[in-house]
């Protein structure tokens, strides 16, 4: 399981003192190891790669969050 180790180093990774691009980044490599683990999740439906896919999602809306920026009004 190379996927489960990449989005364990993905999320032990911190996200303070990041430039624009290496949240791009960042947002990228996310969603391309939700995608790939979701491949895996949907022939074994193992509940741990579900939770993995939970918890790369939760820490890429923070950092989209990020980029967004919030809301003039």
């Amino acid at each position: 399981m190379d996927l489960l180790l990449k989005a364990e180093e993905f999320e032990k990774r911190p996200m303070s003192h990041m430039s624009t691009s290496d949240r791009v980044e960042a947002s990228r490599e996310a969603k391309q190891l939700v995608l790939a683990i979701n491949e895996i999740y949907k022939k074994t439906k193992d509940s741990k790669l579900m939770d993995a896919m939970k918890r790369i999602t939760v820490k890429k809306r923070k950092i989209e969050k990020r980029l967004k920026g919030t809301p003039l009004i």
